[in-house]
């Protein structure tokens, strides 16, 4: 059994035409549903964290403001999203959703979220779309109760980690690694344990070289008891915040990759969705996809 991670409260309410899908983490759940794989999946529901515990990544004072709806205008716009309390909801649902990606990965060796990766916001500060930092909040606090020693983030958005390595810099727990665009958002890099910048409309020909390095750089250089996967599916050519020239095909080879590198080395890893931008709701549920399938092939 593929352990999948979802919640009906997830989608967000949002004004036609912007950017971001509000109904990407229930159009993913649906199709997967559909799939054969639902024969074999065990869907897990989170429950909602509360403010204590969302502050071991986060500043008091900004997990209020979320949780109060006292965000001011200048704030909203750095989110990309204007806050509502469905928004404030669902933002605390889902960094538990990704940390009982976490714990079921440990238990049964892979685990999928079906949403999170939400690594641009900061300590004190939402950005990009992202809420609360699911990516940290989970690396704090399996690290705070010793359920793990060492933990891995492993970015593959097309967008850089930022808000992940700054909240986690100099923890000397978890390593963070983002193979990112280098002339997309954030304009303004953080430093992550390992960045690796690529350039304009690559194929999956020069990214798999990279992605491989990676990989065993990472290895190399840590040890990790857990992986946590950002498989963001905005590395693909047709992406409209994108600047790459991967296809289906690449797309899936990469879930493949970094699933089968983590399986043979009997390391853990939970995945979650990461950034995809389309206009089709069923062409971007479909490439969310892959890596949940990749899963079943691995471990099935």
């Amino acid at each position: 059994m593929i352990t999948w991670i979802t919640h009906p409260e997830y989608d967000i309410p949002l004004p036609p035409g912007h950017r971001f899908t509000s109904t990407k983490f229930s159009d993913l759940f649906e199709l997967l549903k559909k799939s054969e794989y639902i024969e074999s999946a065990n869907i897990l529901v989170p429950e909602k964290a509360n403010a204590e515990q969302v502050a071991i990544a986060h500043c008091s004072k900004y997990v209020e403001k979320i949780a109060n709806g006292s965000l001011d205008e200048k704030e909203q716009r750095r989110l990309g999203l204007r806050w509502s309390p469905v928004l404030a909801k669902r933002s605390f649902i889902a960094v538990n959703g990704s940390l009982l990606a976490a714990r079921s990965a440990l238990q049964y060796g892979v685990s999928c979220h079906l949403a999170g990766g939400t690594h641009h916001s900061h300590f004190d500060f939402g950005s990009g779309f992202c809420v609360f930092n699911d990516l940290a909040f989970t690396a704090l606090t399996l690290t705070k109760t010793k359920e793990v020693k060492n933990i891995l983030i492993f970015d593959c958005d097309v967008h850089q980690g930022d808000g992940t390595a700054r909240i986690l810099e100099n923890n000397n727990r978890t390593f963070t690694c983002s193979i990112h665009s280098s002339k997309n958002f954030p304009y303004r890099k953080a430093n992550s344990d390992l960045d690796i910048g690529l350039e304009d409309n690559m194929s999956w020909f020069g990214y798999k070289k990279h992605l491989v390095e990676g990989l065993n750089k990472c290895i190399d250089r840590f040890s990790p008891d857990l992986v946590l996967y950002v498989a963001g599916v905005d590395i693909h050519a047709n992406d409209k915040l994108g600047r790459l020239s991967i296809d289906d095909e690449g797309l899936f080879e990469r879930e493949m990759t970094v699933l089968n590198f983590f399986k043979k080395r009997d390391i853990p890893i939970a995945t979650v969705m990461g950034g995809g931008y389309s206009d089709d709701n069923n062409e971007l549920a479909y490439r969310h996809a892959n890596v949940v399938k990749a899963a079943h092939q691995i471990w099935a």
